[in-house]
């Protein structure tokens, strides 16, 4: 097979199914309280099945895999249009601010309204993610006729950081008051239920419609916006687009899970790496490549400390830092 051929890229998507399926039923199964595969079969189809064995994988297990799903491919696509977008491919969705934004909204509703509980102080978050995306890219904007990927890139950074500093000097002015912002900054899927998943996948929903539509465009501002402008894509459309589409991905996935870090960085450079920069496939197969690393990492979060359990965000920077390094040494995986 010739480098990223169509083989190839049926290959890799092939194999990724499979890996979607087998890293469900390791969610399943696996926990504080093991349960075999036929079991988590009967539970799921209504047989026969123990109280204390439905109750870990129906009332337990089933949102925390929808949960994984969900976060997986909306950090990882949401990475993927960040990249296509601003050509950059150490680009991160948390470039546009929305990590800090939603930092900064549920630690205002922790002093505003006192919320304590993720079903509370996940409107919070989502709504500052899609506030400080709108912030960035109206300073971004300012004095042009649209936002280009320089200038994206600067103002997230700049906005990223004043909000990234408003939220430590909160923290270190009431520690004890603030414990709730540091269990949902450690990117945890602990007492995540279906109020809390139910409300937000809708928007995950429309993100990933979005990045289906904008992803042949990407395709052809890729070669250069007068170019492109030139072949009938309309630039300003696909920009526009597309942050909607990260707002929604990005933004929703770190409302309920909190700050899950270097997914979005690092599953489409291992997709672009196996499929070549063409942002249709990238998008599409990093859509079930981030749910594999997610749910994999939570797996590997429940047993590594058993029998209590890591954070979700620990275990994939723990993963994610030694293959990215590996990744961006090669320079068909890093370029773009």
């Amino acid at each position: 097979m010739t480098v990223h051929s169509p083989a190839r890229r049926t290959v890799a998507l092939a194999v990724l199914l499979v890996l979607v399926v087998a890293a469900i039923g390791l969610s399943l199964a696996v926990g504080s309280r093991p349960v075999d595969l036929g079991t988590v079969w009967r539970a799921l189809t209504g047989g026969d099945v123990a109280g204390p064995d439905r109750a870990a994988v129906v009332g337990l297990r089933v949102p925390r895999t929808v949960l994984g799903i969900a976060v997986g491919a909306g950090l990882a696509v949401a990475g993927g249009l960040m990249q296509g977008l601003t050509r950059n491919p150490l680009a991160d969705p948390g470039i546009l601010g929305v990590t800090s934004g939603a930092a900064f909204a549920v630690a205002m509703g922790v002093v505003v309204v006192g919320v304590t509980r993720p079903s509370g102080y996940v409107w919070f978050a989502f709504a500052g993610a899609l506030a400080a995306t709108l912030a960035v890219y109206l300073v971004g904007s300012a004095g042009r006729s649209h936002a280009g990927p320089v200038q994206l890139t600067l103002a997230g950074v700049a906005i990223s950081a004043v909000l990234t500093g408003v939220v430590g000097a909160l923290r270190l002015a009431d520690q004890e008051r603030f414990a709730v912002l540091l269990t949902w900054e450690s990117g945890s899927f602990q007492a995540r239920g279906w109020a809390v998943i139910l409300p937000v996948l809708p928007f995950i929903g429309v993100g990933l419609v979005l990045a289906a539509l904008v992803a042949g465009a990407l395709n052809t501002l890729g070669l250069g916006e007068d170019l492109a402008t030139a072949l009938g894509t309309s630039v300003r459309l696909t920009r526009g687009l597309s942050i909607a589409a990260i707002t929604l991905l990005a933004g929703g996935a770190t409302a309920m899970a909190g700050p899950i870090t270097l997914v979005g960085l690092m599953v489409p450079h291992i997709v672009r790496w196996l499929v070549g920069p063409d942002q249709r496939w990238i998008l599409g197969l990093s859509a079930l490549a981030g749910p594999v690393l997610v749910l994999l990492a939570d797996v590997a979060a429940r047993v590594l400390l058993w029998p209590g359990e890591l954070p979700v965000g620990v275990v994939t920077a723990f993963i994610g830092a030694p293959v990215l390094i590996a990744l961006v040494r090669r320079r068909k995986a890093s370029g773009l």
